[in-house]
């Protein structure tokens, strides 16, 4: 077998495939090389013994820290085996977070080591370097700072990929309040009350749906709340999931207590796509999720934080329904919270979202595929479904890696302001020049204008046949003739007339 390091831990404790293109294997090298998918290469001479032990140290130290497979590994390998290790290397960085591990995993001294401590300088446990990170929690007997993003109960885990550092380094943020400075107070709430309308419609239109004017208005008030100074509490969640979806006999009174599922529009056990965790477990990560919600580091990205909260949110899937409309409304209510943007300022993220339909299914599948391997489901007809969960079922989903759900929650944050917001300035622009243009030429309805504007800039600059032939009862045809031209024109950056031209 060529896996080493983790892909190796996987496939001996019979792992389901969380690490994806992040593996590495023996190859004809000379040392050990990383490749642009994060694979790693390793020559035959260092490759590790064939023991848990020996490919958890290599894993920490060529790979970094993967504390679902670190775990897996811990529970197999035999406690004399890491004492023997740590007794002859007392001081090895490795070996310290193994021990360190260890002992928070079975909440007690490793046996034979009552009396150890580690000289050894502190040591973090993942590096600042290759992780977001949380809290430091120091272990004085094993100088080891915990530093994750959560804790041993709930941890979801952010790699810094050159990908997400190059979105980081944009400073989306920052861009969002430049641009709100930049298109002045008027036009800035006219665009944001199109970003409340567009993103109300953007969430309810990935779940399929679109909403009456109720459901629209009812969503789009939340939305405008998310900036109000509210901690994140189970009754909240269920106040915002009872308003979120109409039918009432699925409003929650708490977080779900029986098993969920997803399911395509096949029967039976072969249609289930995902498998949430048990309710009882759901409870306890969500305790976790709320409270990085809540008290975020002070270094974390507000936006690596609202990708972490919103996707590990509809993993855990602590609703019988609404969860996806929830884990999108949480990316807000985190940026809201923040105080990282303007006022009442909203990116229209969902409306990114649907038009990279793919790259979402991707990002969610990323762990909702693997994930499904954890619980063998029967069906016994009707809705008699059985769950069966494979042993530390629960370990996968403490410990998400959910880097992948990161960049794409940053990636959508940057079109949602550099594509729609500015699109719909420019748009609002270009409806003020022709409004004005035609008002000064002819008498029209106001809303007959308005609707001719937006659907010849919707159809290109030009006024199909249909159209001409609804208005040519109210508007003559010199007239649609001109206001055709003139949104033709402004979409070319064209002057409407002989003052624009001066």
């Amino acid at each position: 077998m060529s896996d080493v390091g983790y892909s190796w831990i996987q496939h001996t404790v019979g792992a389901p495939d969380f690490l994806g293109a992040q593996r590495a294997r023996l190859a004809p090298v000379s040392r050990i090389e990383r490749l642009e998918d994060g694979a790693l290469l390793v020559p035959l001479r260092q490759a590790p013994d064939a023991s848990l032990l020996h490919h958890a140290l290599f894993a920490l130290k060529h790979e970094g820290v993967r504390l679902d497979l670190l775990l897996c590994a811990l529970r197999r390998i035999p406690p004399a085996e890491l004492v023997a290790w740590v007794q002859a290397t007392p001081n090895s960085l490795y070996g310290r977070k193994l021990g360190h591990l260890w002992e928070r995993l079975h909440q007690q001294r490793l046996p034979g080591l009552d009396d150890f401590s580690s000289t050894a300088p502190y040591a973090p446990l993942f590096d600042p370097a290759d992780y977001f990170l949380g809290p430091a929690h120091r272990d004085a007997r094993w100088r080891i700072v915990f530093n994750g993003l959560g804790n041993m109960h709930f941890c979801p885990v952010v790699r810094k990929t050159p990908a997400l550092n190059a979105l980081i380094d944009k400073d989306i943020l920052g861009q969002a309040h430049a641009f709100a400075q930049s298109v002045g107070q008027a036009m800035l709430e006219r665009a944001l009350n199109w970003a409340y309308l567009s993103e109300t419609e953007g969430s309810f239109a990935i779940e399929g749906e679109s909403p009456s004017a109720d459901k629209a208005t009812l969503f789009a008030a939340l939305l405008r709340r998310a900036h109000e100074p509210r901690p994140l509490t189970e009754d909240l969640l269920v106040e915002l999931q009872n308003a979120a979806i109409s039918n009432p006999f699925d409003k929650a009174v708490q977080f779900r207590t029986e098993q969920n599922r997803l399911q395509r529009d096949v029967p039976g056990a072969a249609g289930v796509t995902y498998v949430p965790p048990e309710p009882e477990l759901a409870v306890e990560l969500m305790e976790g999720l709320m409270r990085l919600a809540n008290q975020p580091p002070a270094t974390l990205d507000p936006l690596v934080q609202a990708g972490v909260v919103s996707f590990a949110f509809v993993f855990i899937h602590p609703f019988m329904d609404g969860n996806g409309r929830l884990s999108r409304y949480l990316i807000h209510h985190c940026l809201g919270q923040s105080g990282r943007l303007p006022p009442q300022f909203l990116l229209p993220i969902s409306v990114a979202m649907k038009k990279h339909e793919a790259d979402y299914l991707q990002a969610l599948t990323a762990f909702s595929k693997p994930a499904r391997q954890l619980c063998q489901v029967s069906w016994a007809g009707d809705e008699h479904y059985s769950y069966d969960w494979v042993p530390e079922a629960d370990t996968w989903f403490r410990h998400m890696d959910l880097t992948e759900a990161v960049t794409f929650t940053l990636a959508m944050a940057e079109a949602s302001l550099d594509t729609h917001m500015r699109q719909e300035v420019e748009f609002l622009g270009l409806f003020d020049r022709v409004k004005r243009h035609i008002n000064d030429r002819f008498d029209l309805r106001g809303s007959d204008l308005a609707t001719l504007i937006i659907t010849i800039f919707q159809n290109g600059g030009t006024l199909s046949n249909n159209r001409r032939k609804r208005y040519a009862d109210r508007v003559q045809a010199h007239v649609l003739d001109a206001v055709e031209s003139a949104v033709a024109r402004a979409m070319r950056g064209d002057p409407l007339d002989d003052a624009e031209q001066a």
